[in-house]
């Protein structure tokens, strides 16, 4: 009794387990209920049609046998000519039947198609980009912790599995349940008794299925977390293919990515096997359905309990539960898979914003770019690393200000601060005299211009990539925005000009290249604030000057940040914050900090020395 306690509890728990992640949907099939609703209406009118043919059958296979004995008895008489035609008309009469029965129930069952599977590509669809929108709201750190493979498999593979539970699993789950309720219902009150015998195989096959339940979720969890490593380890390949093949790695490469799809084989095939063993199973047993009605309907035909009619009528409605009870092994694996994906993406779904506002909506004030930092101390939360401690600093509307200091110090994360990539672990941002958290974070980041140290172009067009971001832009505002980050004459050179496809990453142009038309991404937004974060480390000296010159004048109203390693002589700073290890080690204008010959005066000098080396 205790194991049987237990193993029921099991099963109670399992199917909680299995409906609790599978209930996030329950909001697509609210949204698409009328859809829903009409293919449960439609998939009982096809099976009240399918279930009228074997009555008919019945009917038609007694009158044979019934009237033959007649036909037989007007043997030499003309009677007997009239007698067949009349006979022939009803078993005519009795094919056309089954003929309209036929397309009737063919027209409801594509109509169920058309309601059930459609609604759940709608459903696939409407998940599928509820996950991207919630992708695109989640915070920097979300992506520092998780691959881009692992992201693209959820929102592809788990959704694709996901939807054959919407779709092909649900109509065949209805289907069943209403076939069985009709035909079961139909033969207990033919017979009940022979009903009985021919019913009794299903409960172990039930059993069956209950006790693999189990089995086939936990091997399609490890599936798909399989997949989404090796979907991880060909977009590194394919995105590093340049490293790779630098290094001579194609075969490491290779053997390390069939290796990780050996594994995956093995797993599928894992699952393969088990789900394998169901359908022989099924077919057997249902097959024994059938000699059971033969042999105990034949017992009951001999002693005038049933008529042959209907030992015909049951073995046909045997065959109608062939496939849909051969099925559930098939539908409870769909339903477990998805079970399975549909966790995956829960677990992303579940996650939160780091990064939210308090600010009210509509709150789209101009900023006019007056920036504090009050005791500003910041601490990467996925390693501990502290980037930002007690950093304070003010800059004016309309001021320049440049960040330098050694590899590690800190100067990326400010900027990164500044944009609400992360919030600070203690101290204030301020801008325009209002906490940073109590702006509009869409409202902070479409008038802030940055331009990231680590440069990415989409495989678009030239002229789409420096368009990106800003309002609708004119060919004649992209023009000045390449002209100003002096990268116009190189777009000419181009076989379509502004209209060249860059690549993939912008993998066809040079890095100075990406790095200038990065600067016109950020120039054509024209915001009062804007931040260069080492954004000229692989242009060359003659380019630099070029477009500091340009700068200067496109900076002449607005407040900048310029962060970089080397120090530029040719811009205007109001002032200079020197971060050494996280901390402000020196401030104040390019004269000042040269007079303190401290860590400023030795970037400065070792600058002019390489400088004068290379000349």
């Amino acid at each position: 009794m205790k194991v049987v306690s237990c193993r029921a509890k099991t099963r109670k728990s399992f199917i909680i387990y299995t409906m609790k992640h599978l209930s996030y949907l329950n909001k697509y099939f609210i949204k698409y209920k009328y859809r829903l609703l009409a293919g449960i209406l439609f998939v009982v009118l096809s099976n009240i049609f399918a279930i009228l043919p074997p009555k008919i059958i019945r009917y038609s296979f007694d009158l044979v046998k019934d009237n033959i004995v007649y036909y037989q008895m007007y043997e030499g008489f003309n009677l007997q000519r009239a007698y067949y035609s009349m006979f022939s008309n009803a078993i005519l009469l009795f094919g056309l039947t089954m003929l309209l029965l036929a397309l009737l129930k063919g027209g409801f069952m594509f109509l169920m198609r058309q309601t059930l599977i459609v609604m759940s590509r709608y459903i696939e669809f409407d998940l599928r980009n509820d996950m991207y929108a919630h992708y695109q709201q989640l915070s920097t750190s979300f992506y520092r912790r998780n691959s881009t493979g692992d992201l693209m498999s959820r929102i592809t593979e788990d959704v694709n599995r996901v939807r054959m539970y919407l779709g092909p699993a649900i109509m065949y789950a209805i289907n069943l349940t209403v076939l069985i309720i009709i035909v079961v219902g139909t033969m207990l009150r033919v017979n009940a008794q022979l009903t009985l015998y021919v019913l009794l195989p299903l409960p172990v096959l039930a059993t069956s299925i209950y006790l693999v339940n189990s089995v086939i979720h936990k091997r399609s969890e490890q599936i798909q977390q399989q997949l989404s490593r090796l979907t991880s380890i060909a977009q590194e390949s394919f995105s590093g293919i340049r490293v790779v093949k630098a290094y001579v790695q194609e075969e490491p490469t290779r053997r390390y990515f069939d290796n990780e799809s050996e594994q995956y084989k093995q797993k599928s095939l894992q699952l393969a096997r088990v789900q394998s063993f169901f359908s022989p199973l099924m077919m057997m047993l249902v097959g024994l359905s059938t000699i059971l009605t033969i042999y105990i309907g034949g017992t009951q035909v001999i002693n005038g309990a049933i008529t042959s009619g209907n030992v015909a009528e049951f073995i046909l409605y045997v065959n109608m539960l062939t496939w849909p009870v051969t099925s559930l092994g098939w539908v409870a694996a769909l339903i477990q898979r998805a079970a399975a994906s549909q966790k995956r993406i829960n677990e992303f779904m579940s996650v939160k914003p780091d990064i939210e506002t308090d600010a009210q909506a509509g709150d789209n004030r101009l900023l006019t770019g007056d920036i504090r930092f009050n005791s500003v101390s910041f601490t990467y939360p996925d390693t501990g690393v502290e980037a930002l401690s007690n950093v304070t600093f003010h800059l004016k509307p309309g001021q320049k200000m440049a960040v330098v200091g050694r590899t590690g110090s800190g100067k990326t994360t400010l900027a990164e601060l500044l944009l609400r990539k992360y919030d600070a672990t203690q101290g204030q941002i301020l801008l325009d005299g209002t906490d940073i958290k109590q702006l509009p974070l869409q409202n902070l980041r479409k008038q802030t211009g940055y331009v990231p140290q680590d440069v990415f172009l989409f495989s678009d067009t030239v002229s789409g990539n420096i368009a990106f971001g800003s309002e609708p832009a004119g060919m004649e505002q992209i023009v000045q925005a390449a002209k100003q980050a002096a990268v116009l004459k190189d777009i000419e050179q181009l076989p379509k000009k502004f209209d060249t496809i860059v690549g993939e990453r912008g993998v066809t142009l040079s890095g100075g290249q990406k790095q200038r038309i990065s600067l016109a991404r950020a120039l054509i937004k024209n915001p009062q604030l804007i931040i260069f974060d080492d954004c000229l480390s692989a242009v060359d000296a003659e380019t630099e000057e070029t477009i500091l010159n340009n700068l200067n004048l496109f900076l002449s109203d607005k407040t900048a940040i310029v962060i970089t390693h080397r120090i530029f002589s040719l811009m205007n700073f109001d002032k200079i914050l020197v971060l050494h290890q996280g901390q402000v080690a020196e401030e104040g204008t390019h004269e000042e900090l040269m007079l303190q010959k401290g860590i400023y005066y030795d970037l400065y000098q070792k600058q002019q020395l390489e400088t004068r080396l290379v000349t």
